[in-house]
This record gives C-alpha cells, sequence and structure tokens, in this order.
C-alpha cells in the first residue's frame, strides 16, 4: 500500500483494518475522529435524498448488514491499538447500527466519556414515523495516560451570554446543534461531516501537532480541518474513486490555514476573585443592585453586569447578595 505524505500527514488507498496494522504503530495516534460506513446500503441513499447525484463523487463501499457486527470488532480494535494511552476516540453513527458499535466498544479496554447527540437540519423525509434529524457521536479514551480536553479552547470558563448564561458551559452540553454543509453544485462525499463539528472534537480534545487519525476518510473532511488547525493527519479509504478525486484537493491545503478563524476565548479567573470585600465593594453591590432591579433589569443580567464591575465570579456575587438580604 504506497502512502501519499505531504503536510507531515500520510494517507492509504486501502483497507483500514489490514492497512492500520501494517502501517500505523501500538500507541501512535492521539485523536480519532472517524465516521464508518452506514451498513443501511449507504450507496442507495439518493433515493431517500432530495440532491442530484452528479455532485457526489461515486465509488462509495457499502459493508453488508450481516457482516456489520464482526466488521465493527476488526476495525475498532485496531482503532484502541493505534491510540496512544490517554487518546481519544469520536465515531459518528446513525441509530441503525449503533448496537454493533457498542458491542464492540465493551469488546475493548476503550472507557466511554460522553455519548453526545448531534442535532442537524433537514432529516429524511417521512410520512409514517418521526423525521431522523440526528447522529450519535460516541466519545471514548484509551486508559493509561493523561487524556487532552481543552477545557478553555472555545469559550473561557467565566464568558457569559448577555443574559448571563455561561458560553462555556452550553459549548459542553451532549447536544450539539450543528448543521450539515449544504452545497449546491459543489462535488461532495456521500455523507461529508460539517468543518463547525470537525472543528469542535479537534479543538477540545488535540493540540498543535498532534496527529489525528481517520480510519475512513470518505472526502478527507476529517484531515483537511487537522492540517487547516496545524494537527498532523493519517488516514486509509479503500475507494480509488473516491481517494484519487480527494487526494489532490488535500494538497492545496495551507496547514494552519483555519487558526485565523477561531474566535478568542476570554481565560483566566476574575480580577478580584477570591479577595476580601471590601466596605466600599459592598455599598456599591447594595446601591447598583437596587438600581438596576428598579429599572428593570432582569436578576440574571444584573449578576452578570455586577461581576464585570466588581471583577467577581457569579457565586460570588450571588453568594454576597443573599448575606445582604437579597434572595
Amino acid at each position: 500500500m504506497q502512502p501519499f505524505v505531504f503536510h507531515n500527514s500520510t494517507f492509504y488507498n486501502g483497507d483500514c483494518i489490514t492497512g492500520a496494522a501494517e502501517h500505523i504503530a501500538d500507541n501512535s495516534v492521539d485523536l480519532i475522529i472517524t465516521d464508518p460506513p452506514y451498513g443501511i446500503n449507504g450507496d442507495l441513499l439518493h433515493r431517500h435524498y432530495n440532491r442530484k447525484e452528479e455532485f457526489v463523487v461515486g465509488g462509495y463501499v457499502e459493508i453488508p448488514r450481516a457482516d456489520y457486527a464482526d466488521f465493527s470488532i476488526r476495525w475498532i480494535r485496531e482503532a484502541e491499538r493505534v491510540l496512544r494511552p490517554g487518546g481519544s476516540i469520536y465515531i459518528v453513527s446513525g441509530y441503525t447500527n449503533l448496537i454493533d458499535l457498542l458491542n464492540a466498544l465493551k469488546r475493548t479496554n476503550l472507557k466511554e466519556i460522553n455519548h453526545i447527540i448531534w442535532k442537524y437540519n433537514f432529516g429524511v423525509f417521512t410520512r409514517r414515523k418521526y423525521v431522523s434529524s440526528h447522529y450519535h457521536i460516541l466519545f471514548y479514551e484509551k486508559p493509561g495516560g493523561r487524556r487532552t480536553f481543552n477545557l478553555e479552547s472555545r469559550f473561557g470558563l467565566h464568558e457569559k451570554t448577555a443574559d448571563g448564561r455561561s458560553l462555556n458551559n452550553f459549548d459542553r452540553e451532549d447536544v450539539w446543534c450543528i448543521n450539515r454543509e449544504y452545497k449546491p453544485g459543489q462535488m461532495k462525499n456521500k455523507n461529508q461531516l460539517p468543518t463547525r463539528l470537525l472543528i469542535k472534537m479537534i479543538q477540545y480534545s488535540s493540540n498543535e501537532g498532534d496527529l489525528v487519525g481517520d480510519l475512513f476518510l470518505g472526502g478527507f473532511s476529517t484531515a483537511a480541518v487537522a492540517i487547516g488547525l496545524d494537527r498532523r493527519a493519517i488516514g486509509f479509504e479503500i475507494s480509488h474513486q473516491i481517494f484519487n478525486t480527494k487526494i489532490q484537493e488535500m494538497r492545496t491545503i495551507t496547514p494552519g490555514c483555519l487558526l485565523s478563524t477561531l474566535q478568542n476565548p476570554k481565560t483566566g479567573s476574575p480580577e478580584n476573585s477570591g479577595k476580601t470585600w471590601t466596605d466600599n465593594d459592598l455599598r456599591h453591590l447594595h446601591e447598583r443592585y437596587t438600581c438596576l432591579l428598579a429599572e428593570g433589569v432582569a436578576k440574571k443580567q444584573i449578576i452578570t453586569r455586577l461581576g464585570e464591575e466588581l471583577g467577581r465570579g457569579r457565586w460570588s456575587i450571588e453568594k454576597a447578595l443573599k448575606k445582604r438580604g437579597f434572595s
């Protein structure tokens, strides 16, 4: 199997199970993000979706339903082997063969971290049942090392919405509403993960320079985003047609090109966090709270404003208010 090497990344046109066994060393990959074949006659999905198949790259290789359980066990065991201790894996799946993936994961030493629901737009149209508009994302780790999880890579712990809601907590909830990418008239893979989804997983679970693997490259979306975020990538795609179509596009990506598009989180503790309250601070707290409340400002917004004015966190403000008789 000939490797294609550029941007400090390596790609193979071949089967991921035998390919990984031959070409990827034990404990060498920091993060795996992968979207395995459907196992639901994915090569015929155009019958259910309202889209023009001439814009979908051909050559999709499906796994027969009868073989799916054994297939899942084999590739997940390879993923477990190549992950470093503490490395993470995200597996994107529909519900039809989810049980096979969960059973396969149980037969490894991989440990569940989260079972994430990815809610997307334009689900498959139905008449006699509810519309399916979500995927499952199985987030697991390989025990034995420190798992990378960059808590404030996207939002600082103290960043709030206008109504006082924690942006960090909201971003880390286990239901993600991220739309699929609509690309009319553009060549695309059978089921391509959106860039926003991939950026989120890669930001939280890897660092610049880390090696990100994808055992089912498909449209090379994971690899493209990994390189764009200045990571290295490695992966396999069994279809000659898909691989040959996409590999040339990968050469045009500039490493790190996506870094400038990321927002800068406001990190660090509030200026006066942990400090003793002064009489002037408490006077300011009392006067401003009373004034803002009289103006009809919601309590959550008042607490957010007071936190900014006094350089203190939400819980500190609420505790001080409670002590002064404001419930």
